[in-house]
């Protein structure tokens, strides 16, 4: 994994482990790998994975158990998705109409161009 400067080790670790959540690499009732393992993998201090994790636990997406390690909470995935589509109702939406409108690309012709991406993901 590679890391960049633009915001803190602890805060990257999260953002991959919520992708992985929505991703199915780490189902709802999950173990994730204990601290040790992941720093040791990862070639970061220990306590920068607790970090991660304290801050998947206050969002309320993972719980510790207490001699057991930590796990992903029921419905985690549905809360991240739902923060997903909020972000992009909020974020990208907007950019995409102000796109549209600077090369004068219609709706009727932007949900045509939508459904052959979607199709030809799909394939």
């Amino acid at each position: 994994m590679e890391w960049h400067d633009r915001e803190p080790i602890f805060r990257q670790l999260a953002e991959t482990i919520r992708q992985q959540i929505v991703d199915d690499v780490w189902q709802e009732g999950a173990a994730l790998p204990s601290v040790r393992k992941v720093a040791t993998d990862l070639k970061i201090n220990h306590l920068t994975v607790m970090k991660s994790y304290q801050l998947l636990v206050d969002e309320c997406l993972v719980e510790k158990r207490r001699g057991q390690g930590m796990f992903v909470l029921s419905g985690a995935k549905s809360r991240l998705l739902k923060l997903k589509k909020e972000a992009f109702i909020r974020e990208e939406l907007p950019q995409i109409a102000h796109t549209l409108e600077q090369i004068d690309m219609g709706l009727p012709e932007f949900i045509e161009q939508l459904k052959q991406a979607l199709e030809a993901r799909q394939l």
